[in-house]
Parts: structure tokens; C-alpha cells; sequence
């Protein structure tokens, strides 16, 4: 369970998160929807342990994330721009991320790859932000972490690829007891797979309910 307490985060004047409380249970696919610059990133960011909230506190499982190790291997973040070594291929990536996820499901990337027409071995950089954005989803959820935190994951993505992201990800979720969280500026998205939707305005928890 990941326990988000009356959690503030400013950047200069600008208040990004402002207060918010909220509980991601266990095995479902939770959403964070609002408009751009509601915050929804930044918290996404916060609950990931990326940056320290202002005030407050955020715990998964019962551990404070915020620098602790323990915690962020319980998690895998798929940020929404990510960065990739310059002569980095998928397949390097997966060598890398193994040494962090001991039980990589890697039998599984291959059949991803494969799936969604993706070359393990050709350089990153040679692909679009799409396939990228496909790549590093596809690597997120062969992590077979507890949590998975989606920062716009249909980002780039034409509608029918979309709608493939979509199912592998309520499919980890019900298949592999993965709890999902997804933030999107795109409500219906969210609505589509979303279990429980939170929707942010300006930094504020406006609402919060279950699909």
C-alpha cells in the first residue's frame, strides 16, 4: 500500500503540490488525471521518491521512500522523458536494469519486443520518442516489481499502440498482482483502464472515486 499524507512540494513561488492525501491500494490500477501543470508529475515524482515533499510524508509498504533503498526496489518509474546512454540498445538496457531487478522477467521482454515490432539491438537513439516511450514501458513491466508509477505512458503513441499499452498494462496488473499508477493529462485514457481516478487542479486534490 503507498500512503501519501498531506503532501506540499513548491518550486520558487509556484505551488506545484499543495496538500494532498491519498492511498494507492493493492492490485489495481490507480489514476492521477488533471490538466498540464496540476501537479500530477510532481507528486508522481514525490510517491517515486525522486524528490522530497516540503511538508508531509510518503510510505510504500510501511517504509518512507525518500532515499531509501529498500522501498525503490519495490517500484519500477517510467518517467516521460526518459534518458538513454547515447549507444544504448534495449537489450543493454535489460542488462543493466537486471542488476537492480534480480527477477527480470526476460523471457517476457523478448515476446514484447517481438510483439511490438521493436529490434532489441539497435541503438535507442535511432527510434522514435514512440517506440522509446514503448521501450521503456516494455522494460518497466518486465522489472515484475509490486509497483509500477507510469508518468504518461501513452505519450507519443499513435491511438492503436495506445490501446496495446493499455491492455499489457491491466494485464500485469490482474495477471502478476502489479499495482499500476498512472498519471495523464488524458482522463478518458485513464478512465478506460483506471480502477480509482484522482483528479488534480492546480496542486489540489479536487476529487477522488472509483471507476
Amino acid at each position: 500500500m503507498i500512503e501519501v499524507k498531506e503532501c506540499s512540494k513548491a518550486f520558487g513561488t509556484v505551488k506545484a503540490v499543495n496538500k494532498a492525501t491519498l492511498d494507492v491500494g493493492v492490485r489495481e490500477v490507480f489514476g492521477l488525471v488533471g490538466s498540464n501543470g496540476a501537479g500530477k508529475s510532481t507528486l508522481l515524482r514525490m510517491m517515486a521518491g525522486i524528490i522530497k515533499p516540503d511538508e508531509g510524508e510518503i510510505q510504500i509498504d510501511g517504509m518512507p521512500v525518500y532515499e531509501n533503498e529498500e522501498a525503490k526496489k519495490l517500484f519500477f518509474y517510467i518517467s516521460d522523458d526518459s534518458y538513454f546512454p547515447a549507444n544504448y540498445t534495449a537489450m543493454d538496457l535489460v542488462r543493466f536494469y537486471r542488476n537492480f531487478y534480480p527477477q527480470f522477467r526476460t523471457r517476457f521482454f523478448h515476446e514484447l519486443m517481438e510483439q511490438f515490432h521493436l529490434e532489441e539491438n539497435r541503438r535507442i537513439a535511432t527510434f522514435s520518442k514512440g517506440m522509446k516511450k514503448q521501450v521503456l514501458v516494455i522494460i518497466g513491466v518486465c522489472a515484475a516489481t509490486k509497483y509500477l508509477f507510469c508518468d504518461e505512458p501513452n505519450s507519443g503513441l499513435d491511438p492503436y499502440t495506445s490501446n496495446i499499452i493499455d491492455d499489457l498494462l491491466m494485464e500485469i496488473t490482474k495477471e502478476y498482482n502489479t499495482t499500476t499508477i498512472i498519471n495523464s493529462h488524458d482522463m478518458n485514457s485513464v478512465m478506460t483502464i483506471g480502477e480509482k481516478i484522482v483528479y488534480l487542479r492546480l496542486g489540489i486534490k479536487e476529487w477522488e472515486g472509483n471507476k
